[in-house]
């Protein structure tokens, strides 16, 4: 982003803006000691200009440094961060552009205030720090927030979907398979398929596939189910149809060398879970299906079976749908993922649409309410002799008062020995969406008060608590102190 002219430019506008400031000169009192033009300066001091040799001296005379100091891109202790974080790669890797935030406007930013801004980038660094953001995270957390500010849907995608639909005579009223999507790749973009070599090397059990871009080669487990392995050639279609260059070439990814990998990544995805379940016919199902009587969960299943896909991307499609034709923002999705008899259940992928819904991963290794269906349905799989998906629902009830609707299933990881997973989505039980659910009744849903996690939990008597509340007792403790101090002094008044 800030290449090597730009640095120059703000090293030294810091530079003399930091002097000015120290010797309690304006910028008009620094013009009439110059010769300069207040304008002319106040463009140097953003990083806009760099003046002439002639120029600097004078700059040097009147603020009373060595010429020397002024041009060296050396910077004392105060800006040193700055420079730091302007020389490093990190602004080049935060994607600004996608939330509308240009080049000119952070450089602005921080010749306005550069004490300021360098305090901040020093907490956000040390805030990474404690809370081990990796360089993975920061970039999820920047897509997530990409998603979430356009509701997490995307009218041209869904548009190229079908155009490529049209192109390819893919009729998106029937379930679309692999086989079809394989004769596409193969015949109109060039690829060889190979379905034997990823079984020679023991240590690749988790990969999907892999990409070899010089030879349009696709390897691909042969293990997989055709639910997988259709969704892995829709991504290969969305990267050819749309002319995407520079992408990820496993599933799941193993490294990735920029954010544009990572977007492109999704780009992909949602173009393939547009394809294999098209907005229209989803549109017509779930709109049959929320105005049935009674609550028919058998009903849902069939919509989901109806598509070839598996459960997660059925629920993050509902994720794209929800939103932009049904008015449904207020939802979350979550996936969780348990090791048998491990206490920990690690929330590995979230999305909060509209707002930040409860409940969201928290950084403090602390413990998810055992009382979430998301949990529930991983426990129940693992008590079963029978190693299929298990399905749940729930209204849970957070101490906010804020009520979700949760829908949850959970199945082997078909990739990790003794893994389980599950997705969920929760939707906010508004008088909106009570009325758009004709079969909502609250008999007809188990009900539970859930609170986030254990520790900041304050539920009494909870059976199913594997921590106490030691981060809210504290908390209390704190408060009571607090008001006892304020009792003190206002006595005093």
């Amino acid at each position: 982003m800030v290449i090597e002219d730009e640095y120059i430019r703000l090293i030294f506008g810091l530079k003399v803006k930091q002097i000015r400031t120290e010797k309690n000169l304006s910028l008009f009192g620094l013009a009439k000691l110059s010769g300069l033009s207040k304008s002319y300066l106040n463009e140097i001091e953003k990083g806009k200009k760099y003046p002439k040799t002639d120029k600097i001296l004078l700059l040097s005379e009147s603020l009373e440094v060595p010429y020397d100091y002024l041009v060296s891109l050396k910077l004392d202790k105060n800006l040193a961060p700055i420079g730091e974080i302007l020389q490093s790669k990190f602004l080049k890797e935060i994607p600004l552009e996608l939330f509308g935030i240009k080049e000119n406007n952070l450089i602005d930013i921080v010749a306005n205030a550069p004490v300021k801004v360098n305090a901040f980038i020093s907490t956000i660094i040390k805030i990474a720090q404690n809370y081990n953001l990796t360089r993975e995270s920061f970039f999820l957390a920047s897509l997530r927030s990409y998603q979430e500010a356009h509701n997490n849907y995307f009218e041209e995608i869904e548009v190229d979907v079908e155009k490529f639909a049209k192109a390819y005579h893919i009729d998106l009223s029937k379930r679309v398979n692999a086989k079809d999507l394989e004769e596409i790749l193969i015949e109109e973009f060039d690829y060889q398929i190979d379905n034997e070599v990823l079984q020679k090397y023991n240590n690749l059990g988790e990969l999907r596939n892999i990409f070899i871009a010089s030879k349009k080669i696709l390897l691909i487990d042969k293990n997989i189910s055709e639910a997988q392995k259709t969704f892995i050639y829709a991504k290969e279609l969305a990267y050819n149809y749309l002319n995407i260059k520079d992408r990820l070439y496993t599933f799941p990814w193993i490294k990735f060398e920029s954010f544009d990998q990572v977007l492109n990544n999704f780009i992909a995805s949602y173009f393939a879970g547009a394809l294999i379940i098209p907005r229209k016919n989803l549109i017509e199902k779930l709109t049959n299906f929320f105005n049935l009587e009674e609550w028919k969960p058998l009903k849902l299943h069939e919509i989901m079976n109806h598509f070839n896909c598996s459960q997660e991307t059925f629920y993050q499609r509902l994720t794209n749908i929800l939103p932009k034709f049904f008015n449904i923002k207020n939802l979350f999705f979550l996936r969780f993922i348990h090791k048998t008899h491990s206490p920990e259940f690690r929330l590995s992928k979230e999305l909060h649409i509209t707002q930040q819904q409860a409940p969201h991963a928290n950084r403090n290794n602390e413990h998810y309410c055992r009382r979430w269906i998301s949990i529930k349905t991983i426990q129940e799989l693992e008590k079963s002799s029978k190693k299929r998906a298990t399905f749940g629902v729930q209204i849970s009830s957070y101490e906010n008062k804020n009520e979700y609707l949760v829908l949850s299933s959970a199945t082997p990881d078909p990739f990790k020995k003794d893994i389980n997973r599950s997705v969920s989505i929760g939707l906010l039980l508004s008088p909106h969406l009570k009325k758009k659910l004709r079969f909502f009744n609250e008999n007809t849903f188990d009900k539970n008060s859930v609170g986030v996690t254990c520790e900041t939990c304050s539920l009494k008597n909870c059976g199913d608590r594997v921590a106490d509340s030691y981060r809210l007792e504290k908390q209390i403790k704190y408060d009571e102190i607090s008001n006892t101090v304020e009792n003190i002094i206002n006595s005093y008044n």
